[in-house]
């Protein structure tokens, strides 16, 4: 297959790229950003996208919407470190054919790519059951827009929610306030919400914080 890979970490986008190289495959592209990968994949339309969930700029979910916009035959597959059912769900609802973890086993996730080709899901057996019982569980209503939040974007958002600024975010999760911005930028983006007061009515709205939490 002719892969396009899109990872920020450069080490990592470097080595899964020798990875599959050496099975067989050819790398049409590296790229380290969203924004780059939707670029990309429109340019050289690849046989298959590889995609960091967590970017700079464009983030990986952002990014799979865009190129299924523009591509909806091309396979897109989401790499991802978190094992987080509500990102999961949000990648399947936006198109992706698999979602699969970093630390997979190298000959568990080429076989697991293997598979797009006879028109199987790239995803392990216990993501597989995972999807399937969230499914299950579904009464299809639309999700509550903080079902689209990664387990950590919630935690910031209850903090947001305390009236916690960016700094002192920063202190509690040990990140830079840069990384607080970038997920500032990607919650708002999924609730839909102006600004952070709007954010932290959201989270008190759907539970995720109580009033007198707050």
């Amino acid at each position: 297959m002719r892969v396009l890979v899109a990872d920020d970490h450069s080490l990592f986008r470097d080595g899964l790229a020798s990875l599959l190289e050496a099975a067989g495959h050819e790398i049409v592209g590296q790229v380290g950003d969203g924004e780059a990968a939707v670029e990309a994949a429109r340019r050289l339309k690849p046989d298959l996208v590889l995609l960091d969930i967590s970017m700079p700029g464009s983030d990986g979910l952002e990014a799979l919407r865009r190129i299924r916009a523009d591509q909806p035959e091309t396979p897109v597959v989401m790499l991802t470190v978190s094992d987080d059912s509500a990102t999961l769900f949000e990648a399947v609802r936006a198109g992706a054919r698999g979602y699969l973890l970093k630390s997979l086993e190298a000959s568990e996730f080429l076989s697991l790519l293997e598979g797009l080709q006879r028109g199987e899901a790239a995803m392990t057996r216990r993501t597989a059951g995972r999807l399937l019982e969230g499914l299950s569980r579904s009464d299809g209503r639309p999700p509550e827009p903080t079902d689209r939040l990664t387990e950590r974007e919630r935690i910031l958002l209850g903090l947001v929610a305390r009236g916690l600024s960016n700094r002192a975010i920063a202190s509690r999760l040990s990140i830079s306030e840069n990384t607080v911005k970038y997920y500032m930028k990607n919650i708002l983006q999924k609730l839909g919400a102006q600004n952070r007061t709007e954010a932290a009515a959201y989270a008190l709205r759907s539970g995720l914080l109580r009033a007198d939490q707050a």
